[in-house]
């Protein structure tokens, strides 16, 4: 208590009015029976470390800033380059912590842009799957992953303890950790548990612990007592940060730059890409064929479908909680992953429901994003349940319907993926009756769209991951097609003599036929005269197009315009000037107008 006290008098000393408040709250001799100043112990190193983490934020012991001025970056700079690092060799920083401390507002910080849900529900969890990002602080570049919230008490077989172990299998794979507490709710029970799962389970693990939603509190003082809290966990000194409004950003980056500098010297050749001499010519390569791109593939469809046991099949990993609950995913999960030397970045989106406007909650964020991945796609692969579909009459039901239809409209590739097959393997009639039936009927339900390719999987067993992926990239490819304007015009000469006009005296005249653009294929039709190509022509024109080039399953725009015919040039006999004309006279010139004569 000695050294507690002087410690209060050298920061009441220095006019560090808030600190001392801190103090002053918990019982202390009086003044008069205060030893020396010089006295030291222990426990006042403590406090003074405890002050020196308090110091490096703002608002507690720092002038504030005069208004109008722009406040200085003091990040140092790197001695590494990050940006130019192979992204698979970076450092991994994964974000743990209990239930609500704030680790998907953080996971948005580092990459950007909002990804993560975040939504305040004390009693339940949000992030419920593993999110992965790129991460960017100041000139840092590393790997992060938004993992669910820890619960010690879940019960086995429950979502809370499904998502706790797939926390647990991907602390293997990270090297680095973010320890979130809520500073605002002080040092919880469960925090010490959390504590303690680390340091059992991810001892190899440098883990760092972070005070999140300190912007609040940072000019009252509290921030001292919970930094003196937050040492009971065992991790060293925390820092104090607010991922709402990105306070503490260049602490953390001064903490974590060390450590990733260290990291990285540890690779060979520090984790940078060598120069290749092929990287200019696959550039050009890249430039010439857009298939060889990396592709956009969202899973889409109605809840308990299977669509995150497909992904899981897919990544032959186990990334996204699964089970016979409906509604399980909330996020949108990302992946990416190659197939073929095909870069693939995979979405999992959540059970597309019908917007009756009762969805509160996560529900209703989920919905409005997965529309959001839906546009961002290049390629949608619509999963149905295979049992709901011999059951009903119908293929597909209405909400289905709209996915099909909304992803044509956009310009999206489509692939329909009908899954739980082997829910229909005891039964041969129903079995057979979706084989044969359901690709007729898809295209009765969907005529905007020719050829749609159908595959039939069952992603529980892990059959059929690879006829889904040949199907996923040849329409890809189908999708980023380009046709030279020569085999265009002589396509169109075969397919304009097969057609059947109704009055050949007004039948459309097309002067040539061009793609303009590809993802997906748009052509021109330039028509001379003004017969214009009806409803009817430009769809014969898309069904031969699809028929005879074999690019079914993606969207096809026809647009026409008309050529002006040329003015004929008039004649304007006011600039002609006159000639000069010789003739045999005495005189040495005669000057003639010819338009006199």
């Amino acid at each position: 208590m000695a050294a507690a006290a002087a410690v209060l008098r050298a920061a009441v000393r220095r006019g560090r009015t808030a600190a001392a408040a801190v103090l002053h709250h918990r019982p202390i001799l009086s003044a008069r029976s205060l030893p020396p100043s010089g006295a030291s112990s222990a426990p006042a190193a403590s406090v003074l470390r405890r002050l020196r983490v308090l110091h490096r934020h703002r608002g507690v012991g720092a002038p504030r800033e005069a208004k109008g001025k722009a406040r200085k970056n003091t990040m140092k700079q790197s001695r590494f380059d990050f940006t130019k690092a192979d992204a698979a060799l970076l450092p991994t920083v994964i974000l743990v912590g209990r239930p609500n401390v704030g680790k998907s507002a953080l996971f948005n910080r580092f990459i950007r842009r909002r990804e993560a849900m975040v939504y305040n529900t004390p009693g339940d969890h949000v992030t419920r799957d593993i999110l992965e990002g790129v991460a960017k602080l100041g000139d840092l570049r590393f790997g992060v992953l938004d993992s669910a919230g820890l619960e010690t008490v879940a019960t086995s077989g429950s979502i809370l303890a499904r998502t706790a172990d797939m926390t647990g299998n991907v602390l293997a794979r990270s090297q680095f950790a973010i320890f979130l507490i809520d500073v605002m709710d002080g040092l919880q029970r469960l925090d010490l548990e959390v504590g303690q799962l680390l340091r059992k389970h991810a001892s190899g693990i440098h883990t760092l612990v972070a005070m999140n939603k300190s912007e609040s509190l940072d000019e009252h003082g509290v921030l001292t007592a919970a930094a003196g809290e937050a040492h009971k966990l065992g991790f060293g000194d925390p820092v104090a940060i607010s991922a709402e409004t990105g306070l503490g950003k260049a602490e953390l980056y001064e903490v974590l730059r060390p450590f990733f500098e260290e990291y990285m010297s540890q690779l060979p050749d520090y984790g940078l890409n060598q120069d290749d001499p092929t990287t200019e010519f696959e550039t050009e390569a890249h430039e010439g064929d857009e298939s060889t791109l990396p592709l956009q593939l969202a899973i889409v469809g109605r809840p308990n479908v299977g669509k995150s046991t497909l992904l899981s099949t897919l990544l032959q990993e186990q990334r996204v909680l699964v089970g016979p609950e409906a509604g399980l995913t909330w996020d949108s999960i990302r992946a990416q992953f190659q197939f073929d030397n095909q870069t693939v970045y995979l979405v999992d989106t959540a059970g597309w429901m019908e917007r009756s406007g009762k969805e509160k909650g996560p529900a209703s964020l989920s919905v409005v994003q997965s529309r959001k991945n839906l546009m961002r796609a290049h390629i949608v692969a619509l999963v149905l349940d295979a049992e709901k579909i011999a059951k009903s009459k119908s293929s597909m039901n209405h909400p289905e319907v709209v996915i099909a239809r909304q992803a044509i409209e956009e310009g999206r590739g489509l692939v329909v993926v009908v899954n739980k097959m082997d829910l229909l393997r005891d039964n041969q009639r129903l079995f057979e009756k979706v084989m044969d039936a359901f690709p007729r009927e898809i295209q009765t339900v969907i005529p905007q769209v020719t050829g749609i390719p159908v595959v039939f999987v069952s992603a529980l067993e892990g059959r059929g991951r690879i006829d889904v992926m040949r199907q996923v990239i040849d329409t890809y490819e189908n999708w980023c097609l380009r046709l030279s304007t020569s085999r265009l015009n002589r396509w169109l000469r075969k397919v304009m003599s097969r057609h059947s006009w109704k009055d050949s005296a007004t039948q459309p005249k097309v002067k040539y036929f061009t793609q303009v653009k590809a993802r997906p294929p748009t052509f021109v039709a330039f028509m001379s005269g003004k017969t214009q190509l009806s409803d009817t022509d430009i769809r014969f024109l898309t069904k031969s197009l699809k028929e005879d080039f074999n690019i079914g399953g993606i969207p096809i725009r026809i647009v026409q315009r008309s050529i002006p015919r040329k003015a004929p040039a008039k004649s304007n006999t006011r600039n002609v000037r006159p000639r000069i004309v010789r003739m045999r006279t005495d005189k040495r010139t005669t000057v003639s107008d010819s338009t006199l004569s």
